[in-house]
């Protein structure tokens, strides 16, 4: 659906992490997240309504994977060495235990477990400090995607992930970028590839959409 400029991989570089959560307007794509703040960490997902609660500690079990909603995400980041200790710092409730994440169900990887993608907002605009897809295997969830430069936001349509990004100019303030890179994922050999992307210029009505080749198979 969406698609633009190929660009590297997001790394967590701290200082655009501090000054993109701190005066970043909120994406349009992420309007639908910012009652997540209030109700625990609800929004659309491909199947049906989540409520994340915080219980620190917990430890998904293989009799839970039949109904991955009872999953914490909130614990499952919180505990994942892959994940930023800048996200992790920001993890924090919003009001009472109510925390500031996006969770959605789905399958993207084909497998017969249900995929979890969990992306991390700020509570005060809903901006995406960090996007994660959790895939089940050999009965817990492993982290097979994650996305940490602010302002970024996945979700699954269709069968593919599909992340949103700002892009910056050398000039923009961190209020005002330069455009959106959209950039759609498929599952391929136990790993996320890159499929096309479509760069957006704010104030342009035309976009440029880029296919990403497929990788060469190999055996």
């Amino acid at each position: 659906m969406r698609g633009g400029l190929t660009e590297p991989e997001p790394t967590a570089a701290q200082g655009t992490f501090q000054a993109a959560i701190t005066g970043v307007s909120v994406l349009a794509v992420l309007a639908l997240c910012a009652s997540a703040c209030g109700t625990g960490g609800t929004g659309a997902r491909d199947e049906g309504p989540a409520h994340v609660e915080a219980v620190a500690g917990a430890t998904p079990s293989q009799n839970e994977f039949s109904d991955p909603r009872q999953i914490d995400a909130v614990s499952l980041i919180k505990d994942d060495p892959e994940v930023a200790t800048e996200v992790k710092r920001e993890l924090k409730p919003c009001v009472a235990d109510q925390y500031p994440v996006d969770v959605e169900y789905g399958n993207l990887t084909g497998g017969a477990a249900t995929d979890i993608v969990v992306n991390v907002l700020t509570c005060s605009d809903a901006v995406g400090v960090g996007s994660y897809v959790y895939h089940e295997k050999n009965g817990r969830y492993q982290n097979v995607f994650k996305a940490e430069e602010p302002p970024v936001y996945a979700e699954i349509d269709r069968g593919y992930l599909v992340v949103t990004k700002q892009v910056y100019a050398k000039d923009d303030t961190v209020s005002d970028p330069s455009g959106e890179t959209v950039i759609t994922y498929l599952w391929n050999s136990g790993a996320f590839t890159k499929k096309f992307s479509t760069h957006t210029e704010y104030g342009n009505t035309g976009t440029e959409a880029t296919p990403v080749p497929s990788p060469a198979p190999t055996g």
